[in-house]
């Protein structure tokens, strides 16, 4: 059946190309013994956790994490261990921001076999594509859709649609693959999109996805859709 190929793959962005969780452990382990350098009085694996939680409460893209746990810690924002956070961070942050393994290979391979590549991240934009630009991702893709871009978060399935549009694809002919069975395979599936999850970026302990197919090594992809596209 002709209009069964496969002709797009979206993809999320953090813990599906890139290891966001791990590059946010490392930087923020980097920041407290920064910090500490600095000369504030914490134990730091306590600080670990408490950073985490604020994280958690105000947002993972949140620029005044350290702000606020820094108020916590003295009463008030001392820009000396801010200043010393926050370089440590960036610091740490740039040099642990990695693609999974595969990924380029994946996106060559695919690129290779004309087919089209786009993005659909909750991230705000300028975040995500300094994340595409420093992993060099960005002459992949086609179309890149972030939270500004639509205004609205999956599974809303706005972002999805205009990531179609962008591609001029249909639903039938596109793969969604993300590690947020929610988020990614919900809001993908409901309209009529195929999905894959990326179960090697799994951060939820997630049983069961809901996906058409689980994936433990993105390459994974190029072999399904080779064989759904009947190149064996």
């Amino acid at each position: 059946m002709e209009n069964q190929k496969i002709k797009g793959v979206v993809f999320d962005l953090d813990n599906t190309l890139l290891d966001f969780m791990k590059m946010k452990e490392f930087a923020v382990k980097s920041a407290i013994k920064g910090m500490i350098e600095a000369g504030l009085l914490v134990d730091e694996e306590l600080s670990y956790n408490e950073i985490i939680a604020i994280y958690e409460e105000i947002g993972w893209e949140n620029q005044k994490v350290f702000d606020v746990f820094i108020e916590k810690q003295i009463g008030h924002v001392d820009n000396k261990f801010l200043a010393a956070g926050i370089v440590a961070y960036r610091r740490a942050r740039e040099a642990n921001l990695m693609v999974y393994p595969n990924v380029n290979k994946t996106l060559m391979s695919l690129a290779k076999s004309g087919i089209k590549l786009a993005v659909v991240s909750d991230a705000p934009s300028r975040e995500a594509w300094m994340r595409i630009y420093y992993l060099n991702l960005y002459h992949f893709f086609d179309v890149v859709i972030t939270h500004d871009d639509s205004g609205e978060r999956k599974p809303s399935a706005k972002p999805f649609k205009m990531a179609l549009d962008g591609m001029g694809l249909k639903p039938e002919e596109t793969i969604m693959i993300g590690d947020w069975p929610e988020r990614d395979v919900v809001g993908a599936k409901q309209i009529g999109m195929k999905t894959a999850f990326a179960r090697y970026g799994d951060t939820f302990g997630t049983i069961n996805s809901g996906a058409d197919w689980e994936i433990n090594d993105i390459y994974q992809l190029v072999v399904i859709i080779n064989e759904l596209n009947g190149g064996g």
